[in-house]
C-alpha cells in the first residue's frame, strides 16, 4: 500500500491538471495519477506527416461502436492529456447555453449553475492560461469582470483581408481567444514564435498554453504534489457502505499498485471517467460506481464539426491562422430561428496533410495539385451543438473494452451554417466550387472517432434521479469522489470545450480547498 493522500486526481489535463495547480500552494497532499509520459520532446512534434499521417502520438487504443466494429479513437495519452494537442482556442460558453434552449433537433438541457457563477472563474482561467484576445468585437460574448490578460494575436495579411471583408458585408468577426504564449510587442522575449505547427500539434518550445506547462510542471515545484506517470487507474474500491472511495487500483508500468486518498477526483476524459466508473461496479454498487441513476456513460456529445479548405484565388502564405472567428449565426439568424453556430480557423494545412485524405483528391480540379491546394488554402473549422441524448453512450464489453455508441443529431443547424459561410467565402476571393471537406482529425472511417471535444457521460444537476454529481461535481452517492473534467456537462454548447473545463476544475478546486481546512 503506498502512501496515503489528501487528494488523488486521475488524469492531469484541463481538469486533473488545473486541479492540481489550484490545489498545490495549500500544502495538502496531492497525487496525480496520469496514464501517459511526458510527450517526448523530439523533432517529429512539428513534423505533419508524423503527426497526421503516422499517428505518431496518438493511443494505440481500439475501442468498438454500437455495431462492434473496431477503430482507434483519436485520443493521446501524456501528461497535460488532450491540451498537448489542441488548437489553444479558449471561449467561453455563452449565457444563454447555461439555460435550457431550443435547437432544431431538440433540447440543450439548463445547467445547475449559471454562467454568473462561473464567471469569476472564467477570468482567473483566462489568466492561468495566458489567454489573448479583445472585448467587444463578439456580439455574442458574455459579459467579462475583467479584459482578456493579454492583447489579441494579430492577424496575418491574408486573414486580415479575410477579417475586413467580412465587416464590410455586415458580419462581425472578432479574434479568436488563444492560449499561447506569444509577445508581440517584445518578439525577442516571445516564448512563442507563431509558427504554423500550433493546432493538432504538440509545441516544441512550449509555447503553447497547455495543462502540462501551465499546470503540471508549476504545480510539481510544490513537494507536496506527485505526479506518478504510465498509471494506468482500472478500478475504484469502497469501503463496506459504498459510500467512500477507499482505494485507486492502478498499473503502474504493468504493476499493480493501490492509492488512498480522502478525497478521489476522476479526471480522465468523458470517455474514460465513464469507463473507470463502469468497470468499479461492486455489490453496492452493481452497475457501475456512482450509477444507480444509470445515468453514467449516457448523453456523450462531441460537437457536429465540418472542417474545409477554401481555396482562395490568391495564395495563402499565412503561418500562424488560427486568428479569426465569427459568431453570428450562434444562436440563428431572421431566416433560421434555431442555434445554429461557430465559426473559426483552424491550423494552416499542409501538403503532408492530405495524403490519403480521399475526399480532397476526388473532389479537385485536375490542375490542382496537393501543394498547390495547400498554397491557396484558407481552413475553416464549423461547430455546432449536439445535443445530449441517452443512448449515445459508453458501455464495456465482456472484457471491459469501451464501446462508445452514438447517432448523429441536430444536423440541419451544420448545413445551415455552411450554406452561410459559403455563400459569403464564394464572394470574397474563393474559388466557389472548390471548398474541400477536410479531415485531418477525423482519418478514421468512424467518424466519431474524433472525439478532441468529447463530452457529457457523467453530467451534473441537482437530481440525483437525473444526474450522476452535484453542482459541486461531487457523486450523488458517494462522499468523496468528484468527477472534473468535461464529463460533467450536461450540453456542450457550440464553442471549444477547453476554457470551460478549466475554470470549473479551478472552481471545484476552491470547493475541496474549504473542504479540507
Amino acid at each position: 500500500m503506498s502512501d496515503h493522500y489528501d487528494v488523488v486526481i486521475v488524469g492531469s489535463g484541463a481538469g486533473g491538471g488545473t486541479l492540481a495547480h489550484r490545489l498545490a500552494p495549500s500544502g495538502k497532499r496531492v497525487l496525480v495519477l496520469e496514464r501517459g509520459d511526458w510527450l517526448p520532446r523530439e523533432i517529429e512534434n512539428w513534423d505533419p506527416e508524423a503527426v497526421f499521417v503516422d499517428n505518431r502520438y496518438v493511443s494505440p487504443d481500439r475501442w468498438y461502436d454500437a455495431s462492434g466494429r473496431a477503430f482507434q479513437p483519436q485520443v493521446h495519452y501524456v501528461v497535460g492529456g488532450a491540451t498537448k494537442f489542441y488548437g489553444a482556442a479558449l471561449y467561453r460558453l455563452r449565457e444563454r447555453d447555461f439555460g435550457e434552449l431550443r435547437h432544431h433537433g431538440g433540447i440543450s438541457p439548463a445547467w445547475p449553475i449559471d454562467y454568473g457563477d462561473l464567471e469569476p472563474y472564467y477570468t482567473q482561467a483566462e489568466e492561468l492560461y495566458q489567454v489573448h484576445g479583445a472585448r467587444g468585437e463578439d456580439p455574442t460574448e458574455p459579459p467579462a469582470s475583467a479584459p482578456y490578460p493579454w492583447p489579441p494575436v494579430s492577424h496575418e495579411p491574408r486573414i486580415q483581408r479575410l477579417f475586413d471583408d467580412l465587416t464590410e458585408v455586415g458580419l462581425h468577426p472578432f479574434h479568436a481567444p488563444s492560449g499561447i504564449m506569444l509577445d508581440e510587442a517584445r518578439p525577442a522575449f516571445s516564448t512563442c514564435i507563431r509558427c504554423a505547427t500550433c493546432d493538432g500539434f504538440p509545441c516544441l518550445v512550449h509555447a503553447k498554453s497547455d495543462a502540462d506547462v501551465i499546470a503540471v510542471r508549476p504545480a510539481l515545484r510544490h513537494d507536496n504534489v506527485t505526479l506518478v506517470r504510465n498509471a494506468f487507474v482500472r478500478r475504484l474500491e469502497t469501503d463496506a457502505s459504498g459510500r467512500t472511495v477507499t482505494t485507486v487500483v492502478a498499473e503502474v508500468d504493468g504493476v499493480e499498485e493501490r492509492f488512498t486518498g480522502d478525497v478521489v477526483v476522476v479526471s480522465a476524459g468523458a470517455v474514460n471517467s465513464a469507463r473507470l466508473l463502469l468497470a468499479s461496479a461492486d455489490d453496492r454498487h452493481p452497475h457501475g460506481l456512482a450509477n444507480g441513476s444509470d445515468q453514467v456513460g449516457r448523453n456523450y456529445v462531441f460537437h457536429n464539426s465540418r472542417a474545409f479548405l477554401a481555396v482562395s484565388k490568391e495564395p495563402n502564405d499565412t503561418r500562424f491562422q488560427k486568428t479569426l472567428g465569427l459568431n453570428d449565426y450562434y444562436f440563428g439568424d431572421a431566416d433560421f430561428a434555431f442555434p445554429m453556430g461557430n465559426v473559426q480557423m483552424v491550423g494552416k494545412s499542409s501538403a503532408p496533410m492530405y495524403r490519403g485524405e480521399k475526399p480532397i483528391e476526388t473532389k479537385l480540379a485536375p490542375t490542382f495539385t496537393l501543394r498547390e491546394v495547400a498554397a491557396h488554402a484558407i481552413d475553416f473549422w464549423l461547430s455546432v451543438e449536439d445535443l445530449p441524448h441517452p443512448d449515445n453512450r459508453v458501455t464495456l464489453d465482456h472484457d471491459g473494452s469501451v464501446v462508445l455508441s452514438y447517432t448523429p443529431n441536430n444536423q440541419e443547424p451544420m448545413e445551415q451554417l455552411y450554406h452561410r459561410v459559403k455563400k459569403h467565402l464564394s464572394h470574397l476571393g474563393m474559388h466557389p466550387h472548390h471548398l474541400i471537406p477536410r479531415d485531418v482529425y477525423m482519418k478514421n472511417d468512424v467518424p466519431v472517432a474524433g472525439c478532441a471535444h468529447q463530452a457529457g457521460t457523467v453530467r451534473f444537476g441537482t437530481d440525483p434521479a437525473t444526474s450522476v454529481l452535484d453542482a459541486d461535481c461531487r457523486a450523488h452517492e458517494l462522499d468523496n469522489l468528484y468527477v472534473v473534467d468535461t464529463s460533467f456537462f450536461p450540453s456542450i454548447g457550440a464553442v471549444n470545450p477547453a476554457l470551460t473545463a478549466i475554470a470549473n476544475a479551478l472552481r471545484v478546486g476552491d470547493h475541496l480547498l474549504a473542504r479540507l481546512g
